[in-house]
């Protein structure tokens, strides 16, 4: 009997976590920990529970992601995202296990004008994306087997995104503003899922910027997401400005998928696709 491939996920709450330790999957045997089973910022405990499973792969999507706190709260951001994934990594590399860090756009400044490749310099703006590069930093300090995988504009069936809150407010309003001087791309979370399960199984190491293909702004996002589930809702464009955050957004985060090119990995399929599948497939539609 061929052996299963083991992996461990963090973060087993969040979208991507969720989606990933509910995976089913010939040859995968998968183990999903929460933070009530899992705290990383306990080194001891990392130890503890890798040693205990055996992980081939170790999937790191635990996080500290509200953007705007951590700009209230930085010790906290820091803790879970450079200090938590540090003992994620000394562990991982305890066991013999291969890491799969999710990061995230925001380790840009946004102030490109093309897609950024996973070589470009990283700025970030935010105590979000600061505390995240620290944890990218962190992950090729102390682990040789490495991946990290920047994704953006995350959507899916578990936890709270942007086309859940569009979705709700279209039935309670028939007109909405929302930003248009923001450009990224969308990513639906059960395709970012399976091109993380395809790098497990590999060993073509390194940074990858994985989103579902195209780009667009949050008011064409929010306007296709209305067309695809049939909703007559009015968007109406706005500016950054007029929607004030603590925490600053970058206003061009379009990442180029030169790594996936390169290591001849099937690049993801386009966002517009891959909306109508999951509001399809959610029954939203």
């Amino acid at each position: 009997m061929e052996k299963k491939l083991k992996i461990a996920v963090t973060g087993a709450n969040g979208q991507l976590g969720t989606e990933l330790a509910e995976w089913k999957a010939e040859g995968l045997d998968i183990r999903g920990y929460v933070r009530e089973t899992l705290d990383i910022t306990d080194l001891s405990q990392c130890k503890m529970c890798f040693a205990e499973f055996k992980p081939d792969v170790v999937i790191h999507c635990a996080a500290y992601t509200a953007v705007d706190q951590a700009e209230a709260e930085p010790d906290a951001a820091y803790r879970v995202n450079a200090a938590g994934t540090r003992n994620v990594a000394v562990a991982a590399r305890a066991v013999g296990a291969k890491l799969i860090f999710i990061s995230t756009d925001y380790v840009f400044d946004g102030t490109g004008t093309r897609p950024y490749n996973e070589y470009d310099r990283t700025n970030p703006l935010s105590v979000y994306g600061k505390s995240k590069l620290a944890g990218e930093q962190l992950v090729q300090t102390l682990h040789e087997r490495y991946f990290i995988v920047r994704t953006s504009w995350v959507y899916g069936r578990y936890g709270n995104n942007f086309v859940k809150t569009m979705l709700k407010l279209g039935k309670e309003r028939d007109r909405l503003s929302v930003v248009a001087d923001q450009v990224g791309s969308p990513t639906y979370v059960a395709d970012l899922a399976a091109f993380v399960l395809e790098l497990a199984g590999s060993e073509a190491y390194g940074i990858y910027h994985a989103s579902n293909s195209g780009t667009c702004s949050w008011y064409e996002f929010a306007k296709a997401i209305f067309e695809e589930s049939g909703m007559s809702v009015t968007v109406e464009p706005c500016t950054t400005e007029q929607f004030p955050r603590p925490a600053p957004r970058p206003r061009y985060s379009v990442m180029d998928h030169s790594a996936i090119r390169a290591n001849g990995f099937e690049d993801l399929r386009g966002w517009r696709e891959a909306l109508r599948d999951f509001l399809t497939s959610s029954g939203m539609m």
